[in-house]
């Protein structure tokens, strides 16, 4: 299986590293060319609307918004993925009917690390909250995995899985093998449907 991580800007190598930990191939991806040799993308932690630039003027808002590729969102990529952002007009990829509020666990200066249950994992996930967003809302066909002090920050829903914190910079594998799961599965039904 290959799992390619978003290379524009943010935590990247933090992420290939988790992969790979998992014993998965994770791939570096600069350009939309590189997007057909992946059955997963990551959309890493960084700066949200510095992202979305960069992934306009390298071609990706586009293809992702239409794309079947299951992705993982953390921090910055679950802003990227949500529907609708408070306080804008419309969100970027929309592939998660949520609505998530930019920077509301507060500054740099207060950025903590937790350990949060996960529905139907026993393990906890030990969590990074950085200038973290939370999801305000979620719409039909969205499963809310995790909260913390009441604000949902793990959602998944079909083939999509967002968070509002960044387990990259922890040695935690929860979230990564969760997704690596949801891309096998992702994988075997579109070969049942191919026969």
């Amino acid at each position: 299986m290959k799992i390619g991580v978003l290379a524009l800007q943010g935590a990247v190598r933090e992420h290939i590293r988790l992969v790979e930990a998992c014993g998965e191939e994770a791939i570096p991806i600069k350009r939309v060319e590189e997007l057909s040799g992946i059955d997963g993308l990551i959309l890493p932690g960084g700066e949200s609307t510095t992202m979305r630039r960069l992934m306009d003027r390298y071609g990706f808002t586009e293809i992702l918004r239409e794309s079947d590729l299951p992705m993982f969102g953390t921090c910055a990529g679950l802003i990227l993925l949500a529907r609708n952002i408070e306080g804008y007009e419309e969100g970027h990829l929309g592939k998660l009917d949520i609505t998530v509020e930019r920077n509301s666990f507060g500054r740099q200066v207060d950025s903590f690390e937790e350990e949060l249950p996960v529905a139907g994992i026993e393990e906890k996930a030990l969590a990074v909250f950085i200038r973290a967003p939370h999801i305000r809302e979620t719409g039909e066909g969205v499963e809310t995995l995790s909260k913390t002090a009441g604000r949902i920050v793990a959602v998944r829903s079909d083939r999509h899985l967002g968070i509002s914190f960044h387990p990259e910079l922890t040695d935690s594998l929860v979230f990564h093998r969760f997704f690596i799961d949801m891309v096998k599965v992702d994988m075997d039904n579109k070969l049942s449907v191919g026969m």
